[in-house]
């Protein structure tokens, strides 16, 4: 049978809150025992000394033992469950006008025991009211040599009545605080463990429905609070890659079924003749190598949205900026340039960073002829980093300027002789992301178009 977290932890607490209790009315239990005992011990050594002291005062006085006894009876009063007698002679002579719980001056053996005492004794006895204990104290009087004896006997068991009612009301309020614990315990607990199940359904929701836009609503700064933060942070980056692998299985469908159709095509097409199989091979090739580039550009667009796709170090702009100048002179015959060079180091991915550059060369070159400028640049804005490529081709319509960084967009105006597959600028949108930045192209000083970088100037570390 399954066990809710919410009973787990109310039956855990009423076992620690149980256990404490028990152990407390224990030690109450024994305490009051223990000072039980020493009390009527005390009370039967305080009979003692006041007998002896009111023999001393009056004993000389007195001829008569059975006087002597007498007097102090009426002088002392018994406390409650206790009562005094005497015996005179080895019998029951005397005792208390207060009414005992028990007779024992009625039980000749008992009496006839105590008779026997040359000094003071105690002792216990079990009488129909429970245990009784008593202290037998000779008395002697010079003028009357008749044994006497001054009995005083407490009856333990009706003392420790008392105590075991007390430490019965103490149980009983003890269970009234553990049941009103326990309800208590239960609303606190579905109080907080509120956020966990709706956690719970919330998972179970999405997982019956793919439904990724779900997020929890717990206020405040406590640990379930953080788990909610957390579960939300999760269904965020499960969200991204869903829709980074929607993205890529739509993409690829897309892109790739028109080289695939071609390819089949002409292999189905394809004669016996060797200039024919030639000519179709060459095609053939040109199209799988256009389909590995398109699967190359699409892994890394998706590899952007996950959290290894940077290797932070630190880059120097001057030397990334002159770096990727020299590599991109291979791309075309154009009037390369350097515009300006930051003299700053940023913790970035200076591989990501010259990918993003060499694709907006390349994307450069598409857009111009032979001896046109390009130029690539850096600079440290206030607080950006802004990398730029700039060429003196015909420039980025306004109306095109957001739509060209989305997948499998291509602008007007190309000279190339082979159309890619509109993701380059879709991968330098994923690389400036990554970085925290952005970008975008604006009209270049003369014309032509500027395709500007811009990331956080961060400290380096």
């Amino acid at each position: 049978m399954r066990v809710s977290a919410r009973a787990r932890i109310v039956g855990w607490m009423l076992a620690v809150v149980g256990l404490a209790l028990s152990v407390s009315i224990f030690a109450t239990w024994s305490i009051l025992l223990n000072r039980l005992d020493a009390r009527v011990g005390l009370e039967l050594q305080n009979e003692v000394k006041k007998l002896r002291q009111y023999a001393d005062n009056t004993g000389r006085m007195t001829a008569d033992v059975e006087d002597l006894l007498i007097g102090y009876l009426a002088i002392n009063a018994p406390d409650r469950w206790e009562t005094f007698f005497t015996i005179v002679d080895g019998h029951a002579h005397k005792m208390t006008g207060i009414a005992p719980p028990a007779r024992l001056d009625t039980d000749e053996d008992l009496v006839a025991s105590m008779a026997k005492a040359t000094e003071p004794t105690s002792g216990e006895v079990e009488t129909a009211e429970g245990t009784a204990k008593y202290a037998v104290i000779p008395v002697t009087v010079t003028a009357d040599r008749r044994p006497a004896h001054f009995v005083v006997a407490i009856f333990y068991d009706r003392h420790r009545e008392e105590i075991v009612d007390a430490v019965r009301v103490l149980g009983l309020s003890a269970l009234a605080a553990m049941a009103l614990a326990g309800a208590a315990g239960w609303f606190v607990a579905g109080r907080v463990l509120a956020p966990v199940r709706l956690v719970s359904q919330t998972a179970e929701q999405i997982s019956g429905s793919s439904d990724l836009t779900r997020r929890l609503d717990v206020p405040g700064d406590d640990d379930v609070a953080a788990l909610a933060a957390t579960f939300n942070h999760m269904l965020d980056r499960l969200e991204r890659a869903f829709v980074v692998q929607r993205n890529f299985l739509d993409d690829a469908g897309h892109e790739l079924r028109t080289p695939i159709t071609v390819v089949r095509g002409h292999l189905e097409l394809m004669s016996d003749d060797p200039a024919d199989r030639a000519e179709t091979l060459a095609l053939v090739t040109d199209e799988l190598d256009r389909m590995n580039r398109i699967v190359d550009d699409l892994l890394t667009i998706a590899k952007a949205e996950q959290p290894g796709f940077l290797s932070v170090d630190t880059v120097e702009l001057a030397d990334l900026t002159v770096s990727v100048v020299a590599k991109a002179r291979a791309l075309g015959e154009r009037a390369w340039r350097v515009d300006e060079v930051a003299e700053a180091l940023v913790p970035a991915d200076r591989q990501r960073l010259t990918q993003a550059l060499m694709q907006l060369a390349a994307n450069a070159v598409r857009h111009t002829q032979d001896g046109d400028l390009i130029a690539v640049g850096s600079a440290v804005r206030e607080d950006q980093v802004e990398l730029w490529v700039r060429d003196s081709g015909p420039g980025v319509a306004v109306a095109d300027r957001e739509r060209i960084f989305s997948r499998f967009a291509r602008g007007a105006g190309r000279t190339g002789a082979h159309d890619g597959a509109g993701l380059g600028l879709a991968i330098v949108k994923s690389i400036a992301e990554a970085h925290g930045g952005r970008v975008h192209v604006t009209e270049a000083a003369g014309g032509g178009a500027c395709f500007v970088i811009s990331i956080p100037l961060r400290e380096v570390r």
